[in-house]
């Protein structure tokens, strides 16, 4: 099925009053479920120590898109290699709610290796990192909205 009609299907969903709809063709299964919305956030009075942030669970993918490559530009640093964000979207640094985040501060990285997840029109985009090196600093927050080019990490490449 082309991007295209998928998009169509997608928008046709979220339009409409049904929360699901499932197609079985001979090339595949697709399955679009309507998001619900989030409970409205909570305030809280200023905490007296740092609270842990727990970011709200990103829904049930629609559907997973092909991984995209996350430009390398230039960062502040001249001898780091910024990974930026490849398109607009919500930032999540884990596969789930919960789980051992892609990478952390300090990790290695190889090209191709999936470093995050950008959500854009409800597709899951794993972002792939296009450099080799060392992970030295994660620019954003999990659940933060993030704008195409702006950087995500920091690498000092090998």
């Amino acid at each position: 099925m082309d991007e295209a009609r998928l998009k169509r299907l997608i928008r046709m969903v979220e339009d409409s009053d049904i929360e699901e709809l499932e197609i079985d063709r001979p090339f595949g299964r697709i399955r679009i479920t309507k998001r619900r919305a989030a409970p409205p956030p909570v305030t809280v009075a200023a905490p007296a120590a740092p609270a842990a942030q727990v970011a709200p669970p990103p829904a049930a993918p629609v559907a997973t898109a092909a991984p995209v490559a996350a430009e390398a530009v230039e960062s502040p640093d001249p001898n780091l290699v910024a990974i930026a964000a490849p398109m607009v979207g919500t930032y999540y640094s884990a596969p789930a709610p919960g789980a051992k985040p892609y990478i952390s501060v300090g990790d290695k990285v190889s090209v191709g290796q999936v470093v995050c997840i950008v959500e854009a029109m409800k597709l899951m985009n794993e972002v792939q990192s296009e450099v080799a090196g060392t992970v030295m600093q994660v620019r954003c927050e999990n659940g933060q909205a993030v704008e195409y080019g702006q950087e995500l990490f920091s690498i000092d490449p090998v």
